[in-house]
């Protein structure tokens, strides 16, 4: 058992191991804010893969050194939860001079960077500063995929350990494995929706977004669909919201230019309104996922959800952390900038997924190894399928 700090959290814990957003009952409180719920489903799933006593928040905001000093005697590590972190315009607030002072060992538990759509990854110095700290500070970094432990050696940070993300591996199941149904008994399908993405990860909105409503009206004609949204604002009113609210969601949504223009006909209106789901509870989202048959769609962790429960996923890659995730696991993708066509009974091929089942193993025993070298305590099964002592490095 340990006393572990959590360092940029994602909602509120309850139950031990249980994640909600802030508040979660007063849904007025945060109606009107973006909130990526996703980042909920990786700080739940962290949670259920360590042994600890005692879980505290380190706060980044202000650097109050008396308090510094006061959590170093109560606590053994700090983890940063996976996330997108490395990026041009990451803003860490006070967290270098915090963790200086503070000397416990960093454990980043599946952190990833993101390649802009044009030119290359350009780090601020605190960012690169702040990453040299954490690999002076552990055995090894936890890192989403082979282009962020790249990132990272061009910094000169070379030890990393390819882990994924603890979404995957959240129900703690080494053994666990996707089979697919016959395509004819599939009924219920979930679909994992991105209206807004930027332009500086995406190169082709339009495309994206025509690319979006052209498939989710296929999926919602074909089977008994439900559109898994994940914090967007409209989407949120049109779900929670008062009468009001929704009534303002669907007018902000028409006249957005890119949704009124190449999103937003009246198919997709209807939709939106009868089968869109959000919930700011994480454990709503993982009961949804063990209803359906299938998920396919943009969202990173609400895919991988999906699979964390032995349910087929398909990825639609848009941008570097989409592929790499599906880089790392061997999940089956489409490319959404690619120049084929979508086929769903292309992909849905047990060959596909025995390939993600094998190196799905195969990272079970990576992420096992890499808390196990790190002194981080923990409940995942030795299964003896690691790469031993060794830290991937690239080549």
């Amino acid at each position: 058992m340990a006393r572990v700090l959590v360092m940029i959290p994602s909602g509120e814990v309850y139950r031990r191991d249980n994640v909600r957003w802030y508040q979660h009952h007063d849904i007025q409180r945060s109606i009107n804010s973006y909130h990526n719920i996703g980042d909920a489903f990786v700080f739940d799933s962290s949670l259920k893969l360590l042994s600890y006593d005692k879980l505290g928040v380190l706060e980044i905001s202000e650097f109050k050194p008396d308090l510094v000093d006061r959590l170093r005697d109560e606590y053994d590590y700090v983890f940063l939860r996976g996330s997108n972190y490395i990026h041009n315009s990451m803003n860490w607030e006070q967290a270098v001079p915090i963790l200086k002072r503070l000397g416990l060992p960093i454990i980043g538990f599946g952190i990833g960077a993101q390649a802009p759509a044009m030119g290359k990854i350009q780090l601020s110095d605190q960012t690169q500063e702040l990453l040299r700290l954490m690999a002076d500070s552990t055995t090894s970094i936890g890192v989403r995929g082979a282009y962020t432990a790249q990132v990272l050696e061009d910094i000169g940070v070379h030890n990393t350990r390819i882990i994924g993300c603890p979404t995957a591996f959240r129900r703690n199941d080494p053994e666990l494995r996707i089979k697919l149904p016959p395509l004819d008994s599939v009924r219920k399908v979930g679909i994992t929706i991105r209206r807004e993405v930027s332009p500086d990860y995406a190169k082709d909105i339009k495309r994206y977004l025509t690319f979006h409503r052209d498939l989710v009206k296929t999926m919602a004609r074909r089977f008994d669909a439900v559109l898994m949204a994940q914090g967007e604002v409209e989407e949120k009113k049109l779900v929670l919201g008062t009468e009001a609210q929704r009534d303002d969601a669907m007018d902000a949504l028409r006249a957005h230019p890119w949704a009124a223009s190449w999103y937003l006909d009246e198919e997709m209106v209807r939709l939106y309104c009868e089968r869109l789901f959000y919930s700011d509870v994480v454990a709503d989202y993982e009961e949804l996922v063990r209803s359906l048959d299938l998920v396919l769609g943009y969202r990173l962790h609400g895919n991988l959800m999906a699979l964390a429960n032995g349910v087929p996923s398909v990825y639609f890659t848009y941008d570097s952390r989409t592929a790499e995730f599906s880089e790392t696991f061997r999940i089956p993708s489409f490319d959404v900038f690619g120049k084929k066509e979508f086929q769903l009974d292309e992909y849905l091929d047990q060959s596909l997924f025995d390939k993600y089942n094998r190196n799905w193993r195969f990272i079970y025993g990576e992420m096992h190894q890499f808390l196990t070298e790190n002194g981080v305590a923990h409940r995942m099964i030795d299964t003896g399928n690691t790469q031993g002592t060794s830290i991937r490095k690239i080549a």
